[in-house]
């Protein structure tokens, strides 16, 4: 060994030197190290699984929250629907109230009208029969006795009618 220029015991000292620090960094550095290392792995391990829990948990409320705006969505729909339903009933209730007004006005103009087209008629039956008097005491020349007079009245508002 002499001739590759290696001496024995410089090559033994070494070795044994090597494997006392290899020892000593085991125990001393590599196992403390190796457990920071684990730790580490360890809490990002967690940490992960804590991602993915979180990643779940807000899955699961955003599913609750969509459910619950579906749900708001389709109340919300009823109610609408509701109110319209009850302004439309309101809309044909106002309708009829006000169609029936109109026809009660109508009833009672109509009855009104009928009421002084009666007057009217009998205030001209009542002139009416006072000039057919007049004409008929200055045809006749004399007076007419009162039956006369309504025979005469009755007979002319006959034609009258039968005219119209």
């Amino acid at each position: 060994m002499d001739a590759l220029g290696i001496n024995l015991a410089t090559l033994l000292t070494q070795v044994v030197s090597f494997l006392v620090l290899f020892f000593i960094l085991s125990k001393v550095l590599y196992g403390p190290l190796v457990k920071i290392i684990d730790q580490r792995a360890l809490k990002i391990k967690e940490s992960l699984q804590m991602v993915e829990k979180a990643k779940s948990d807000s899955a699961e409320q955003s599913r609750i929250m969509e459910e619950k705006l579906s749900e708001a969505t389709t109340e919300g729909q009823a109610i609408i629907a509701e109110s319209r339903k009850i302004a439309q009933k309101f809309h044909d209730d106002e309708l009829a109230k006000a169609k029936a007004d109109i026809e009660a006005e109508r009833l009672k103009a109509a009855t009104n009208i009928q009421r002084e087209k009666d007057v009217a008629l009998e205030e001209i039956r009542k002139e009416f029969a006072g000039l057919a008097v007049d004409a008929a005491e200055r045809v006749i020349g004399k007076s007419i006795d009162p039956k006369t007079h309504k025979d005469l009245i009755a007979q002319v508002l006959k034609e009258g009618t039968e005219v119209k």
